[in-house]
């Protein structure tokens, strides 16, 4: 088990499709168990495949709520999804310190694939729908900046350089 090393804005790995995983076995599972590792040291609620340099399509989520399982799935897909939209604050492992109300589908159904390589069907909603969706995201090199609005989206990364110019560099 070890954390990994976690990519951020500005990391192109970040902006690519993952690659689908045609062959479940230990090291895929050795891999999950680190993701779980970095997504817990990170304080986060869910971890896509690309945020620690991995470009397939692997996510594990925890919204840490009670009757929710830590789930950990191999090529997820969105199957269909609600028309009601919730709008709630979002942040991003690979965007820290950055926060913004984004639009999600309020429940979605999920089609992945399990550790053990079995098909797995999530109904979701509230929390889990939105960590599902972000993350689900991350596999298509999108991220939640894209998700707002153009003068949003400009005025959170003048802040992300900002943060960036002003953060004490390695080794100083």
């Amino acid at each position: 088990m070890a954390v990994l090393r976690m990519r951020y804005l500005g990391d192109p790995v970040l902006r690519v499709e993952a690659e689908e995983i045609d062959t479940i076995g230990d090291d895929l599972r050795a891999l999950a168990r680190d993701m779980f590792d970095t997504m817990y040291a990170e304080d986060g609620v869910g971890l896509a495949g690309p945020q620690v340099g991995v470009g397939r399509r692997i996510i594990v989520v925890d919204p840490r709520e009670d009757g929710v399982q830590p789930l950990a799935l191999i090529n997820p897909e969105v199957v269909s999804e609600s028309d009601e939209i919730d709008r709630a604050e979002e942040g991003c492992l690979s965007i820290p310190g950055l926060r913004e109300l984004v639009d999600r589908r309020a429940a979605v159904v999920v089609e992945a694939t399990d550790l053990e390589g079995e098909p797995v069907r999530l109904e979701a909603g509230g929390l889990l729908a939105r960590i599902l969706q972000h993350e689900i995201d991350h596999l298509d090199g999108v991220l939640f900046l894209d998700r707002v609005s153009p003068l949003k989206r400009k005025m959170l990364l003048k802040k992300w350089e900002k943060m960036q110019a002003d953060a004490p560099k390695a080794g100083a």
